[in-house]
């Protein structure tokens, strides 16, 4: 049986709202790479450590050819595509490793 790959082309963001688009078959790894700061270059040097937008596929071709169509838009218009499916750009990705809370609510007969 072989396990499904995904791919992801994402959009981080700093608080000053500049962005940095990339691709990756791991989007945890990506994510945390970028807050840990790991590699140095454009996403360290601004401290872009905000997951605002991504998208998955299940084809590399198919996210590769979507990483090229929207680093080669205006920034206007990824700025739009951020806002159309994140307006307030939280951070996706904050709750990913904090621990879950449940709070139970007995019922009383």
């Amino acid at each position: 049986m072989s396990e499904e790959r995904r791919y992801f082309v994402y959009i981080m963001a700093n608080a000053s709202k500049r962005l940095y688009c990339g691709m990756t078959n791991s989007l945890r790894r990506r994510v945390q790479e970028h807050k840990l700061m790991l590699t140095p270059g454009f996403a360290a040097r601004y401290s872009i450590t905000r997951l605002v937008y991504f998208e998955s596929f299940g084809d590399v071709r198919n996210a590769i050819e979507r990483e090229k169509q929207v680093k080669a838009w205006t920034r206007a218009k990824r700025l739009a595509l951020v806002e159309s499916t994140n307006p307030k750009w939280d951070d996706l990705s904050r709750e990913w490793d904090q621990p879950q809370t449940f709070r139970f609510t007995p019922k009383i007969a």
